[in-house]
């Protein structure tokens, strides 16, 4: 594996499985040290350790564990060099908003789109710090296309991770902070196979509409992610990196 992140301090939200987990591997298998925070202490852990790096149990709705995860990683290593804010929920009670009540609303928020920006913003000061930097906040494909079959709080709130990501990254250019928005398409998860087994029918419609015709692994995502982080992508910044198996491209898909 190239090292292009040799010597870089990187933070990962949502660090103990899925996207999260394969990003943890994917930065260390690249020569960064890792921070993996989450909320499961025995899985966060253990994806820690095998990365050989530190992990933070926080809650990222919260904002004094937010500003405590980034301060311990400086602490700890020096410095801060990319934050991977990737943390989120899709719960089957955010649905059409004829169905989803203002509890599931604000639960999906809170944790999407909330912590997103309190990452940033207690991130941000410790990259100015050492004069660079590159965040990657995990919106959706969904910010930017319609869906008959909704996750309504889910898709709002990706879309404030997008506009957020590129207000920041516009921001903060000169600085030498790059922000961006990675909008992956459907990804075989934990998160994604425990929706879609109560339902295939939900899953077969989806699927339909993905050219490639499958959903993506983690590790092709996490592949996005490395490079967003490295200097291969020093000339991005406030874009919507769309990583979706063709799905935005198309009007109808190949038989």
């Amino acid at each position: 594996m190239v090292q292009r992140l040799e010597g870089r301090v990187a933070v990962v939200t949502g660090g103990a499985s899925g996207i999260g987990l394969a990003t943890v591997r994917r930065f260390a298998s690249e020569g960064a040290k890792v921070v993996v925070a989450d909320l499961d202490p025995a899985s966060g852990k253990a994806a820690a350790d095998e990365a050989g790096g530190l992990f933070v149990q926080v809650d990222v709705t919260d904002e004094e564990q937010v500003k405590a995860l980034f301060q311990t990683t400086v602490d700890t290593y020096g410095k801060l060099d990319i934050a991977f804010n990737n943390a989120g929920i899709s719960p089957p009670d955010d649905d059409s908003i004829l169905t989803t009540g203002i509890e599931a609303w604000e639960r999906v928020q809170k944790v999407n789109l909330t912590s997103v920006y309190l990452c940033c913003k207690y991130a941000i000061p410790h990259m100015q710090a050492g004069g660079k930097g590159s965040i990657i906040n995990t919106a959706s494909f969904v910010a930017t296309m319609g869906a008959a079959t909704s996750q309504i709080s889910y898709t709002a709130s990706k879309g404030g991770v997008l506009a957020m990501s590129r207000e920041l990254g516009v921001q903060f250019a000169r600085e030498g902070i790059r922000v961006n928005a990675l909008s992956p398409g459907p990804v075989n998860t934990p998160l994604l196979r425990e929706l879609f087994a109560k339902d295939p029918e939900r899953a077969a419609r989806r699927l339909v509409h993905v050219p490639l015709g499958r959903f993506a692994e983690p590790e092709e995502i996490a592949a996005a992610v490395a490079f967003l982080a490295s200097d291969d992508s020093s000339f991005m910044t406030a874009s919507n990196f769309l990583v979706d198996g063709g799905i935005a491209g198309a009007y109808v898909t190949p038989l």
